[in-house]
């Protein structure tokens, strides 16, 4: 049966190449971002996109009363809009936590109580909530991704509880290191952190690390995801949780394991 799904951050990576292979497969796809310009593709190939930023609750309702006002109805959320922030806990400014937060945790509520009352109210849908393998580990640098990531689990545990009795699905998405924009952003946020940080040396490695899997060596394509996404969509019970790809070993080798091996030298 074919759905009604809403995407959000789909203007690039896991999420656009899912909105492919959705609208390929007949499902009608709303996908969303605030790069609208980067959605065109999308549109070409029978894709609805619309502008919106996950932060502005204004925009979600402008976004979910026109969606359920053509087809009334939304089968499957995807809150897929997210990014990584790295640094240490000392470094990042909070103001760049929050953003995290607001991103990350708070956007994808948000959406989640705009949509919910029409899931409820049909007794039918699939909710899923991008976390990431970082939900359910840590590494040095990532305390404000990781703390978001673990909070994504945990609401979204709740949240299934919560819908059961609605007939309503929650379904946790873990995917490992993609081959996306996220290396990228994640490098651009370790460049704000300054050059005196104490934390220089660990940093480093773990640059190194983000680099090489940035390059291709030991990330996983993005239509790993697109795969696991249209599974979810078609089942009728779809599992709680997906995990999708892995961690490449250079995150354990210059990441995790280097700073753990540091850690016990310096003790």
């Amino acid at each position: 049966m074919k759905k009604v799904i809403l995407i959000t951050g789909a203007s690039s990576g896991m999420g656009k190449e899912s909105a492919k292979k959705l609208i390929g497969e007949g499902h009608r796809v709303y996908t969303v971002a605030r790069r609208i310009d980067q959605m065109q593709d999308l549109k070409e190939l029978g894709g609805i996109p619309m502008q919106m930023d996950v932060t502005n609750e204004n925009d979600i309702q402008r976004v979910v009363d026109a969606i359920v006002k053509q087809e009334g109805k939304i089968d499957v959320l995807w809150n897929n809009a997210g990014f990584g922030l790295y640094g240490s806990v000392e470094d990042v400014p909070l103001d760049e936590a929050r953003r995290e937060f607001e991103v990350n945790v708070f956007g994808m509520a948000a959406m989640t109580q705009k949509v919910v009352p029409y899931m409820r109210e049909a007794k039918s849908g699939t909710i899923i909530n991008t976390s990431s393998m970082g939900g359910k580990m840590y590494f040095p640098m990532g305390a404000w991704y990781h703390a978001s990531k673990h909070a994504v689990e945990g609401l979204s545990d709740c949240l299934r509880l919560e819908l059961k009795p609605f007939n309503v699905n929650v379904v946790v998405l873990e995917p490992g290191f993609i081959a996306t924009e996220f290396g990228s952003v994640l490098l651009n946020n370790f460049a704000k952190i300054r050059p005196d940080s104490a934390y220089r040396e660990m940093m480093d490695k773990i640059i190194e690390g983000t680099k090489k899997s940035s390059e291709g060596n030991g990330s996983s394509k993005p239509s790993v995801i697109a795969d696991a996404i249209s599974k979810i969509v078609t089942s009728n019970s779809p599992k709680t949780r997906y995990r999708v790809a892995n961690l490449p070993s250079q995150w354990f080798g210059c990441g995790r394991i280097w700073a753990m091996s540091y850690l016990t030298k310096s003790s």
